[in-house]
């Protein structure tokens, strides 16, 4: 991990086309403003997180109805 200081309307470039600018610190807060092409996804980390969580919990009682209809299926219930 690269930790890297900058100091409001200081910036960052990441690759050749995407930009990370300080925008503003108040308290302990801070707001970045990020210059990236539209293609390029930007996504808060606990967003991503509660997304695959959601997937996962979604996921599940649909195999373990699709187990239990194959059982069905198969008259072993």
């Amino acid at each position: 991990m690269l930790v890297i200081s900058r100091k409001v309307s200081e910036s960052i470039i990441i690759g050749d086309n995407i930009e990370i600018i300080l925008s503003e610190i108040s308290g302990d807060h801070v707001k970045i403003a990020i210059n990236a092409p539209k293609e390029i996804p930007i996504l808060r980390k606990e967003l991503v997180e509660t997304r695959s969580l959601n997937k996962e919990a979604s996921i599940a009682p649909q195999k373990q109805t699709l187990d239990r209809l194959k059982k069905v299926l198969a008259g072993k219930e």
